[in-house]
């Protein structure tokens, strides 16, 4: 199984640590997994600022760079939404169709794809789980809490495997942490409101740790928890579940 690992902008320049845990976690699962050098920007911000039509030459790189894998994993929800609901090209539609139908978010690849339920590590602390806005609503990772409906969340299940983990449950477990991309730099009062509300929920229960699949909201979370001098960290769901021994 050739995998191509797709690594957000933010995740390569700020946190890379988190793409090399998602590179060594994927290798311990038996994947045969490639970083391709020439990829950029998916596009991803330009779109959710109004200019998706600015986009063309990130979708055309895209492309360039992916296509041939079996499978393209990323540890962000959001960059494998707008991929999945973005990736077009008029010169190769058949190429970007078949890479919006093969990329996946990391703990939907292990869950969906390798058909793993189960992984071997170990993390000692308690432990909050953000879901961030995209991967649950867009992607379905887990279960919306205003439906009536069965409770699932895949990044969830995998937590629950990992030794003396306590995960904890959240009040407000699905509400918006305010990052938003660009909205955390058009809107900022609103957005840093709304995370400070997202960290009070995780400090009523006494978290070490507050991870996620994005990196992007655990940042904007991350910037409110330091200014406030906490002593809750956070982490990348890929780095706890890179704890499986080879």
């Amino acid at each position: 199984m050739k995998i191509g690992l797709f690594i957000p902008c933010y995740v390569d320049q700020f946190y890379p640590k988190v793409g090399i845990a998602t590179y060594e976690l994927l290798q311990k699962l038996g994947c045969d997994v490639e970083f391709p050098m020439g990829q950029t920007c998916c596009g991803q911000p330009m779109a959710n600022s109004g200019y998706a039509h600015l986009t063309k030459g990130c979708d055309t790189n895209f492309i360039a760079n992916f296509s041939g894998f079996d499978y393209i994993v990323c540890p962000s929800g959001s960059c494998v939404l707008h991929v999945k609901d973005h990736l077009h090209d008029e010169k190769q539609e058949e190429k970007a169709t078949a890479i919006r139908n093969t990329v996946y978010e990391l703990t939907e690849f292990i869950t969906d794809v390798l058909k793993i339920d189960h992984i071997d590590g170990r993390f000692p602390y308690k432990v909050g789980m953000h879901v961030s806005c995209h991967g649950q609503r867009g992607l379905k990772l887990s279960q919306m809490t205003e439906l009536n409906a069965p409770f699932f969340s895949k990044p969830g299940q995998l937590l629950h495997s990992i030794k003396d983990l306590d995960l904890v449950e959240l009040t407000r477990k699905d509400e918006c942490c305010g990052f938003g991309g660009t909205f955390c730099v058009t809107e900022e009062a609103i957005s840093v409101k709304m995370g400070q509300d997202r960290i009070k929920d995780h400090e009523s229960h006494n978290v070490d740790y507050i991870t996620g699949g994005d990196m992007s909201c655990l940042m904007h979370l991350d910037g409110i928890l330091k200014r406030q001098k906490s002593r809750i960290k956070t982490i990348h769901i890929a780095e706890i579940l890179n704890s499986l021994e080879n």
